[in-house]
């Protein structure tokens, strides 16, 4: 047993006893949440998203493991963005040649692209790391209300 001397009076024997309990990876349980973006404000739903797919709302959240369960969104050509950001918010690439930058707007996106606006505000709020890239690979969006994911039951995630 190890001497108590140096501890504070205040500090029993309790406190040498304690553990810390350490997330298995065989104990991860991956729950399924699907997600209507009908009239819903984007940073708004990204935030809740992220915060699913890192796990921060389970009590065994560690911030080094992916603990997360996987979002199903639906409608996303009908998220709604405040302000006048449908023709001011830009979205930059780069294609890795001289002179390849290229830019498009939201409003322009939602009409080729309309998954890629809560994708790429989702990504934004994640890791940017390994750890990050694998919880982005949870995260499932449809421009329609149809999607193939019915099978894993997904439970509506509410905003």
């Amino acid at each position: 047993m190890k001497s108590i001397n140096h501890l504070p009076k205040f500090v029993g024997l309790n406190v040498l006893k304690m553990k810390t309990k350490t997330l298995k990876i065989s104990e991860i349980d991956k729950k399924w949440w699907i997600a209507d973006a009908d009239s819903q404000t984007l940073g708004r739903l990204a935030s809740r998203i992220a915060q699913i797919l890192k796990g921060k709302h389970k009590v065994n959240y560690v911030p080094h493991m992916d603990n997360g369960d996987c979002v199903v969104v639906v409608n996303a050509e009908k998220i709604v963005v405040t302000g006048s950001k449908e023709e001011q918010k830009t979205y930059f690439r780069h294609t890795g040649y001289a002179g390849g930058v290229k830019t498009s707007t939201l409003a322009h996106l939602r009409r080729t692209y309309p998954e890629r606006i809560i994708e790429k505000a989702v990504k934004g709020m994640l890791p940017s790391n390994k750890l990050g890239r694998r919880m982005y690979s949870h995260l499932k969006v449809y421009s329609g209300s149809n999607h193939p994911h019915e099978a894993q039951s997904p439970k509506p995630l509410k905003i």
